[in-house]
């Protein structure tokens, strides 16, 4: 589903009134907060998709990280997964679910949580994602709403996640970019979570379908505020640009595209595969996080120390015509 068509369906939507829902859906936030005690509360999300690589349990993998993404972008810990499962029984050999969930069964025990059960249908694509649910401490949560003019902006993952398994679905990717790709999207994001908790990140969120540019959106229209990003400081995976010249665009590109034409300036001197880049839906991308600039140099140096590679891509200024300015 496109930004466009889910904002309006979401707009139609009664805003649930309850003293214990921290974080609904009002501010397309990455996972819903729920209090359970005066110090703790719930951090839940869902999230499943088709397969984007040619290995089931790479895919289990990459289904798993991309659902606990959620969960870190919020600040928070997980505790327990329910596998969501859509399956072509008869015409699809059952080893291969087989080799899915064991995929995401392994992502999730890396991430210090458990699978406690699951649902299963018979449909004629397969598809598979998982509900995840953790922990996290009231005064740490951390939204997409709280980013501060002269924040710095960080971002954990290099983009291009879209375009490239947009390639290996036509059989174009080399095989050295299969493997780095697959590798970034299996990468948890607990590490930098930590670290944004630590150093008291303003707000954070993950990149995932609607892009880098739709999810910046979403932060800088939910804090009141405008994001400038640096496109030569945005990382980039490995011959990104030769697949986005080729065009190799994935189905939700033209959609973030759309949604965002009125929200987004973009410097003339782009050309069409670099824009397409900054459109690009991810699957398991990075954490897009607004620190202070005190905060953000010890962040960068402490995740140097970890061997993490973040990327300062911007800053947050006062808000303006458009809420995110590409130079």
């Amino acid at each position: 589903m496109g930004p466009k068509f889910l904002a309006e369906v979401l707009r139609g939507l009664p805003i649930e009134v309850n003293p214990n829902l921290l974080v609904g859906f009002e501010t397309s936030d990455d996972a819903g907060i729920y209090k359970i005690n005066d110090r703790q509360a719930l951090v839940q999300t869902v999230d499943f998709f088709p397969p984007i690589v040619d290995d089931p349990y790479a895919f289990g993998q990459i289904a798993a990280a991309n659902a606990l993404s959620d969960i870190y972008a919020m600040g928070g810990k997980p505790l327990t997964a329910l596998n969501i499962v859509a399956f072509p029984l008869g015409t699809m050999p059952q080893e291969i679910l087989g080799k899915i969930l064991l995929g995401g069964a392994e992502k999730i025990k890396e991430a210090g949580a458990v699978i406690v059960g699951g649902h299963s249908i018979k449909d004629k694509e397969l598809k598979y994602g998982i509900a995840v649910t953790g922990i996290i401490d009231i005064d740490k949560v951390i939204k997409n709403s709280g980013a501060q003019v002269g924040d710095i902006l960080l971002l954990t993952k290099p983009l291009g996640t879209g375009i490239i398994t947009t390639a290996i679905k036509r059989s174009a990717a080399q095989v050295d970019d299969v493997k780095t790709v697959t590798a970034m999207m299996t990468q948890l994001n607990n590490a930098a979570s930590e670290l944004m908790v630590k150093f008291g990140a303003h707000a954070a969120t993950d990149i995932t379908g609607y892009g880098l540019l739709g999810h910046a959106y979403e932060m800088a229209s939910a804090s009141g505020v405008s994001l400038e990003l640096e496109f030569d400081k945005v990382p980039l995976l490995p011959n990104l640009m030769k697949y986005s010249i080729a065009g190799f665009i994935p189905g939700g590109l033209n959609a973030n595209r759309e949604y965002l034409e009125d929200k987004v300036q973009l410097s003339s001197q782009f050309d069409k595969a670099q824009v397409d880049v900054l459109f690009d839906p991810q699957t398991s991308g990075g954490l897009l996080i607004s620190l202070s600039e005190a905060n953000a140099e010890l962040f960068q140096a402490e995740a140097l120390r970890l061997g993490l590679h973040i990327a300062n891509i911007g800053r947050v200024v006062i808000q303006k015509k458009h809420f995110i300015i590409v130079n």
